[in-house]
């Protein structure tokens, strides 16, 4: 039977060997009663990687963005973000459902925002507009193809929010792909964000789980919030532990995923269904089929060779590389998908 190659997300992928172990040896309490361990040593560690007060360990990076935004907003503020952000698209409508907070949507390139795109939706004080209270950045931008902020480009954000008294949020839910790529340190993150989402269960192969990081008071308020969303968990270092590991042995190979999309993208590049490939920075490959082709027909296809992807839209798919995808795996597939001769469907 032909093995998968699966490029749906890098949300699939499963505990190494050495995660496994770390992970059944892990020292464990009662979280909620703040007696877990090693959830204390995988907050603490974060927060002193990114140079920020506290962490707060939950189930998802939804969770840690929808806490982010509740702590940071009042009914009737308004959130500042792309229109491809996932805390908008991809949360269920969290940020009404949690925080009754409307969003002001951006159209920043891929996705990326700046100063000269967000100064202008500020709103003044007037009793007829929201409260503009937030903006949310995405790192790396999942619909912009993994496109990624320097930190160069985060300051000056973080400056505008400053001076208009707007806290500035990171949905850093591939942030270590982007610091690979970028080179900038996670130690200065923390001086430009008031609250930063890490999630472990992506690229650094996790199984479950993301951090926030804040201010003590942030993360005093947060974990609060935690427990009325039902986020509160129990032993859960047996999770933490995983993470740990994440942090200690998947950041570096992060740069293999990288070089493994573009590989990739430049196969997707010279094939007849494909008309555009967007630019690749870290480790997701977008990719629009020419004229004549759905994304749903070369999906169809693509599996049928035993190569998963998801769609991104009605002409559109994505690969996402990952460290459950070989070298051998990834020259594989690129043989299939040059030899691959999807029907048109007209």
């Amino acid at each position: 039977m032909q093995k998968k190659i699966d490029f749906r997300s890098d949300t699939v992928t499963l505990p190494t060997e050495g995660m496994i172990n770390a992970m059944m040896t892990a020292r464990v309490g009662d979280d909620v009663y703040g007696e877990d361990e090693t959830v204390t040593e995988l907050e603490h560690k974060l927060s002193g990687l990114f140079n920020m007060e506290a962490g707060l360990f939950c189930p998802s990076g939804t969770m840690t963005n929808q806490i982010a935004i509740k702590c940071f907003t009042r009914p009737m503020d308004e959130v500042i973000c792309d229109q491809t952000a996932h805390v908008y698209r991809y949360e269920g409508g969290g940020i009404a459902f949690h925080s009754s907070a409307s969003v002001r949507l951006l159209n920043g390139p891929r996705g990326i925002l700046s100063p000269g795109l967000i100064a202008p939706e500020i709103n003044e004080d007037n009793i007829h507009y929201p409260n503009s209270s937030l903006v949310v950045l995405e790192n790396t931008v999942n619909k912009g193809g993994g496109a990624c902020y320097t930190l160069e480009q985060i300051e000056p954000i973080h400056a505008l929010c400053k001076r208009n008294g707007l806290k500035l949020h990171l949905d850093g839910a591939r942030i270590f792909n982007a610091l690979v790529k970028t080179g900038d340190s996670a130690g200065n993150y923390g001086q430009y964000f008031d609250g930063i989402s890490v999630c472990l269960s992506k690229g650094l192969g996790a199984p479950v789980g993301s951090v926030l990081l804040g201010s003590g008071e942030t993360i005093h308020q947060a974990r609060k919030i935690r427990k009325a969303f039902g986020g509160g968990m129990r032993q859960a270092g047996f999770l933490a532990a995983a993470g740990i590991y994440a942090l200690d042995h998947h950041i570096t190979r992060l740069s293999e995923d990288h070089f493994h999309a573009q590989l990739l993208a430049d196969a997707l590049a010279n094939v007849s269904f494909v008309s555009e490939v967007m630019p690749v920075e870290t480790n997701i490959v977008i990719f629009k089929m020419a004229e004549g082709y759905t994304a749903g027909s070369v999906l169809k296809s693509l599996a049928g060779q035993g190569i998963l992807c998801g769609a991104t839209g009605p002409d559109t798919l994505r690969f996402v590389t990952h460290l459950n995808v070989s070298a051998d795996q990834i020259t594989q597939a690129i043989e299939l998908i040059t030899r691959l001769k999807p029907v048109k469907d007209y």
